[in-house]
């Protein structure tokens, strides 16, 4: 149908004390605040976000009467989470807002009327606007607006997309999938293992979810992304840096973050002489009896993200899960078991509830 804009408030009709077409004045807490008024924020947004989608010509009128204009209709609304219609319409808060362009509490419950709710919905747009959303227009404008879903190409894979200059725009824009970024985003804290094959999108949702956790939590413990392949890890800290949050998320190559270990809290490191492999074994292990002996100490992170699972042998997951802070218990591992180093080596009985 088109695109919509809704400015979502979670007031209750004791937390108004004022409203005009302009400002209104709310008292969260007890406090008296003067605010915008929610429909013309709701409106601001709204131009913001045509003016960045303009910028594309796939999604414009390419001539005519409304050249570079938008080829689908959109608009703005406001949502009250705590107020009721009734509420609404004793408060007279329609002299602020034009009713048409508000949903209120009691019509958006499971028992509301879905097609009451579609009917206004659609009531908010203009009845002049026509056309509608195309599905790839619909990833045009998912790609422009929310850069996190964005799918790099093969070439640049984990190079960020996020300063293009807008004239640049891509012909072709790849984004994750719905359900791949509703599953990003809804993991939720707790032990989850995502199971695909290659070329699914696992790396990438990794990535994504490890940037949603590094935003929604702006300081405290940091976040560690492992990987058992050092270019992958490259990769992966190098999108990190580019989006800023380098000191947030922490991305390491699995046995690169034993020896750090090691060196940080002050363990003695394998003798150099010894062979690369064996020398990579014993570095875990020492890790592994530091962390036992609280030398070195677990819980140091906020969450931790493991890509290449398969690739991890038990005794190392076991230790990486310690070092996830209790509070969250955010552990997130993707693995695909046609691509495992170490399959031949794990007992048949492994199960990952084992670690």
């Amino acid at each position: 149908r088109g695109l919509l804009i809704l400015e979502v408030k979670d007031w209750r009709l004791d937390t108004i004390r004022q409203a005009s077409k302009q400002t209104w004045e709310i008292i969260p807490g007890g406090v008296p605040k003067s605010v915008i008024n929610p429909s013309e924020q709701a409106r601001h947004y709204a131009h913001q976000v045509v003016d960045a989608l303009c910028k594309d010509k796939q999604l414009v009128q390419p001539e005519g009467k409304w050249q570079g204009m938008l080829t689908f209709p959109w608009s703005y609304g406001v949502v009250f989470t705590h107020i009721t219609r009734k509420q609404f319409d004793t408060a007279e808060l329609h002299r602020a807002i034009e009713p048409h362009r508000v949903i209120c509490a009691d019509e958006m419950t499971e028992s509301a009327d879905a097609e009451e709710l579609q009917s206004r919905l659609w009531g908010m747009f203009p009845t002049l606007m026509r056309g509608v959303l195309s599905l790839p227009q619909i990833d045009r404008v998912r790609w422009i607006l929310f850069p996190e879903v964005r799918v790099p190409t093969q070439s640049s894979l984990f190079t960020s997309d996020e300063k293009a200059d807008a004239d640049a725009l891509p012909d072709i824009m790849q984004v994750m999938d719905l359900q791949q970024e509703q599953l990003a985003r809804s993991l939720g804290d707790g032990h989850r293992v995502i199971h695909g094959v290659a070329g699914s999108g696992k790396t990438m949702i990794l990535g994504y979810r490890a940037e949603y956790l590094a935003k929604a939590a702006s300081d405290g413990k940091p976040i560690l992304v492992l990987c058992y392949n050092e270019p992958l890890a490259v990769k992966l800290a190098s999108m990190m840096e580019a989006k800023g949050l380098n000191e947030r998320v922490h991305v390491r190559n699995f046995h690169k973050w034993c020896r750090q270990q090691l060196v940080a809290f002050g363990q003695e490191l394998p003798p150099n002489k010894m062979a690369v492999g064996a020398k990579m074994d014993d570095m875990v292990d020492r890790v592994i009896r530091a962390v036992d002996r609280k030398h070195i100490p677990s819980g140091q992170y906020l969450a931790v993200l493991i890509d290449e699972g398969h690739d991890f042998r038990p005794e190392w997951l076991k230790l990486v899960t310690q070092m996830v802070d209790p509070s969250t218990n955010s552990l997130l591992l993707l693995y695909d078991d046609a691509q495992s180093i170490y399959e031949r080596q794990r007992s048949k009985q492994f199960s990952f509830k084992s670690v």
